[in-house]
C-alpha cells in the first residue's frame, strides 16, 4: 500500500477460481499468500516479502453472466476519488463502480478511459512509503502498458487526469510505442493496439528473477505464453501470458546466458 499520487499503487485479480489462481501465482511469481477475507467476501493478499502487493477476489457470478472475464485491475492513487471520478466522466470515460469505502482501508472507484480500457482510482486511508529499491524487487510491478484504440488520444486523457507526460517514443512492428512518466519517472508505455485485439486494456508486468524459468512455470501451471521471451530496449526480457482462467498478465526479468545461446556461441557450435 504505497503512497504515490498519480501512480499505480495496487492491483487485483478478479477470477473465477481463487484456489487455482492462488496456487498458480504463488508458484510463477514467487508471492506468498495470506487470507484477508471479510464475512461473505473471500479475499487473498499476495505478498512480496512482508509487503502486500496485490489482491485476489472472486469474479461475481452475475458479472460472469453479463460477459465479464477474469482480469487484472490496476489502481491509480489520487487525492480525491470522487473528484477524479467526476473528471473521468468529463473527459469522456465511464464510472463502472461509483466511489465507495472499503472499511477504514481506502476509498475507490472502478472506471474506464474514453476508449473503454478499465482501471481504478484509490485513496488510502493510512498509506505508507517504501524505499524505491523495494518497488523494483522480484514480485513487484515495474511496468504498465496500455493497448489503446488511439495512442495519442489515450495519452491526452491520462495526461489531463493524472498529469502523465510523454517521454521518448520507439518504433516497432506494432507502430509507435510511446513511453510516459508520472512525476518525472517513466512508468509505462502506450501503443495503438492491433486490430486483432478486441478491446483496449492495461497490461501489468511482474518482476521475476529468471524469465525462462518463470515462463516454464507458467505453462506447467496451466497458463500460456502469448508472446516472448523478447528483449526490451533496457536489456530486460519480457513474456506476455495468460493464467489458467485466461486473465492476461506479463513478466519481466533477466535471461541466463545459456537461454540465449551463449554457451553455443562461445563453443562455435552455431
Amino acid at each position: 500500500m504505497v503512497d504515490m499520487p498519480g501512480r499505480f499503487v495496487w492491483y487485483e485479480l478478479m477470477t473465477t477460481d481463487m484456489d487455482v489462481a492462488r496456487a498458480f501465482y504463488t508458484d510463477v511469481v514467487g508471492w506468498s499468500a495470506r487470507d484477508f477475507s471479510a464475512p461473505g467476501v473471500p479475499y487473498t493478499l499476495f505478498l512480496s516479502g512482508e509487503n502486500a502487493v496485490c489482491g485476489l477476489l472472486h469474479l461475481a457470478d452475475e458479472a460472469t453472466r453479463s460477459g465479464a472475464l477474469p482480469r487484472w485491475l490496476g489502481y491509480v492513487q489520487v487525492d480525491d476519488v470522487d473528484a477524479a471520478a467526476g473528471q473521468v466522466l468529463a473527459l469522456g470515460g465511464n464510472v463502472y463502480v461509483p466511489p465507495a469505502n472499503i472499511g477504514d482501508i481506502s476509498r475507490f472507484a472502478i472506471v474506464t478511459d474514453a476508449q473503454k480500457a478499465v482501471f481504478a482510482l484509490i485513496k488510502w486511508t493510512q498509506p505508507w512509503n517504501e524505499p524505491a529499491s523495494a518497488l523494483r524487487a522480484n514480485g513487484r510491478v515495474s511496468w504498465h502498458e496500455l493497448f489503446a484504440d488511439d495512442c495519442d488520444r489515450a495519452l491526452k486523457f491520462y495526461g489531463e487526469l493524472f498529469g502523465w507526460r510523454k517521454t521518448i517514443a520507439n518504433s516497432g512492428d506494432l507502430g509507435t510505442y510511446q513511453l510516459f512518466a508520472s512525476r518525472g519517472e517513466t512508468i509505462g508505455g502506450v501503443l495503438t493496439k492491433p486490430p486483432a485485439l478486441p478491446a483496449p486494456f492495461w497490461l501489468h508486468y511482474f518482476n521475476v528473477g529468471d524469465i525462462d524459468a518463470a515462463a516454464s512455470r507458467v505453462t506447467a501451471g496451466g497458463g500460456q505464453i502469448v508472446n516472448g521471451p523478447r528483449q526490451a530496449p533496457d536489456g530486460s526480457w519480457i513474456v506476455q501470458c495468460t493464467d489458467p482462467q485466461d486473465a492476461i498478465f506479463a513478466l519481466i526479468g533477466k535471461r541466463s546466458y545459456a537461454a540465449v545461446g551463449f554457451l553455443e556461441r562461445i563453443s562455435g557450435k552455431d
